[in-house]
């Protein structure tokens, strides 16, 4: 059931957001009063600086905000600089650049001078996994902790000396043995697993954090993040938070998958940078992303349609007209059009659309601005360019960008 705040919020058009510090990845702010980000990640060898470079501006092309690359040496962290040179040669943009490193802190003290923003893992940065069950006593523990403080210190202190945001980013797939043998394969345990390291830099005063919990199961990714929220309130912490299905496939299961886990806690409030996962080319993470934010209405970049399925009753080829409007009219930004084949999915139906194009009779269409009805019969193949003067008697008319 929903909150009384949520449905609130729902009807208001907007969901009343986490509120957290503000996170600066080269000139994108994450977090604080910023958009929700949209970012994806490059799947090119990063040795291959041209391939990697070009992938980085078709993502950004599409709308990628931040993209991140593969860093799994030093040697790969050092390539950053090359990849970052060409991109602007490119799109004349420099674009922030994640380094993405797993088991090689070298490749993140690397990654400091290079990149923009470091992911780093709790599950491997400073640990390891081999399936070694092992019962901790409190004492053993207490070690442990106290070795990871020991660890993260000097990287701190260069994330320090760089002036470099840092992402947490615990896996449900890639949790320590120690983490597991203390909390199990759970939800509990990747909050852990990242409350832990956020302990120590907030304990040494670093705090440019984003935090992301990611699992392949959307359920599980959903109870991590909610976890997360309420044991970063209980300390105090205001990180901005990454979301995403990691593994999600491709096709209709790897956007179901996102859909349902990214949507359902932006729809909470929650989430402050995405990631559409797709077992694709990277750019076609992008569109996903954007759509779940425009449905959400967490971030509203373009022309928001509202059509019905059509039936028996539909008095015009409702997909052909739907398309059309769509091709002339979808850059409009916040702009709400309704589409209905009938009478009968008339005003009802329309909720708050800004406009609507209603079929009114065989071969006619009736113009609605809001709930009011100010062109009626209107002869169908005129229709949609008088929708389109409608608009911009309104003022509510731009033209489109031409890349």
């Amino acid at each position: 059931m929903l909150e009384e705040s949520l449905v609130h919020s729902i009807t208001l058009r907007g969901i009343d957001r986490r509120e957290t510090r503000e996170v600066k990845a080269g000139d994108i702010g994450i977090g604080g009063k910023n958009p929700v980000r949209v970012q994806t990640m490059t799947n090119t060898p990063t040795s291959d600086v041209e391939a990697t470079a070009q992938q980085v501006a078709r993502c950004y092309k599409a709308g990628s905000e931040l993209v991140r690359i593969t860093t799994q040496s030093p040697k790969h962290a050092q390539m950053l600089s090359d990849i970052r040179k060409r991109v602007v040669e490119l799109v004349h943009v420099d674009v922030p650049l994640i380094a993405d490193v797993h088991f090689v802190p070298a490749a993140a003290y690397e990654a400091l001078k290079t990149a923009d923003k470091v992911r780093i893992n709790p599950g491997n940065f400073l640990d390891g996994k081999v399936f070694k069950k092992k019962a901790y006593t409190d004492t053993d523990y207490a070690e442990e902790l106290k070795r990871i403080e020991n660890g993260l210190k000097p990287f701190i202190e260069e994330a320090r000396k760089w002036k470099k945001p840092l992402r947490i980013g615990s896996n449900h797939g890639s949790l320590s043995d120690r983490i597991l043998n203390r909390y199990g394969d759970t939800p509990k345990g990747m909050v852990e697993n990242a409350m832990e390291y956020m302990r120590v830099f907030k304990k040494y005063e670093f705090e440019d954090l984003v935090i992301a919990m990611k699992a392949s199961d959307p359920r599980v990714m959903i109870a991590a993040n909610q976890l997360l929220v309420k044991k970063m309130d209980e300390e105090k912490m205001d990180y901005p938070l990454h979301l995403g299905v990691t593994e999600a496939g491709n096709a209709d299961e790897g956007r179901v998958k996102s859909t349902l886990g990214i949507g359902t806690l932006l729809m909470q409030g929650i989430g402050d940078t995405i990631r559409v996962s797709l077992t694709e080319p990277p750019e076609n993470e992008i569109p996903v992303c954007y759509a779940i934010l425009q449905s959400t209405g967490v971030r509203i970049t373009r022309t928001e349609f509202i059509s019905c399925p059509s039936c028996g009753r539909t008095l015009y080829d409702l997909e052909e007209t739907t398309n059309k409007i769509k091709a002339k009219m979808g850059h409009l930004k916040g702009v709400r059009i309704a589409i209905m084949g009938c009478i009968v999915n008339g005003l009802g139906e329309m909720a708050d659309a800004d406009f609507g194009y209603v079929g009114g009779s065989p071969g006619k269409v009736n113009l609605y601005v809001k709930k009011e009805l100010v062109k009626r019969s209107v002869p169908q193949e005129q229709a949609v360019d008088e929708l389109v003067q409608l608009i911009k008697d309104h003022n509510q008319w731009s033209e489109p960008k031409i890349i």
